[in-house]
């Protein structure tokens, strides 16, 4: 059984910094970092194999989201940078528990954190 916990969301101006961390228990392979605007679907954001050395963010957040993984911690980050209000969300954190499983949607993640609620005013 593999347990997630996110922590780091809040409220940010926009063009401020946010970074979101999710402590994993278990064994997990690749971690992704997924969000959902209201009314919208569960998008990918961010995804890292399990050295770390593999990295993929979406383009919506190329160049200001970051996704870092410290094993030793069996943690997840996401470091965002320059916040839009496009991005308000719940961002979820998901691990993967097969080696196989590397993938951008929701299907290729088999456990989940709660969610933690990302805010950019203006």
């Amino acid at each position: 059984q593999v347990h997630l916990a996110e922590s780091g969301g809040g409220l940010v101006q926009v063009g401020g910094s946010l970074r979101l961390s999710c402590a994993a228990s278990g064994l997990i392979y690749a971690m992704g970092w997924f969000r959902q605007a209201p009314g919208k679907e569960r998008e990918f954001v961010a995804r890292v194999g399990k050295s770390g050395a593999l990295r993929h963010v979406a383009d919506a957040v190329k160049g200001r989201f970051f996704i870092s993984r410290d094993n030793s911690a069996n943690s997840v980050y996401l470091q965002m940078n320059n916040l839009q209000s496009e991005d308000t969300a719940v961002y979820y954190c998901a691990a993967a528990t097969s080696p196989a499983d590397w993938g951008t949607t929701s299907n290729d993640y088999n456990y989940w954190g709660q969610g933690t609620q990302v805010t950019v005013s203006s």
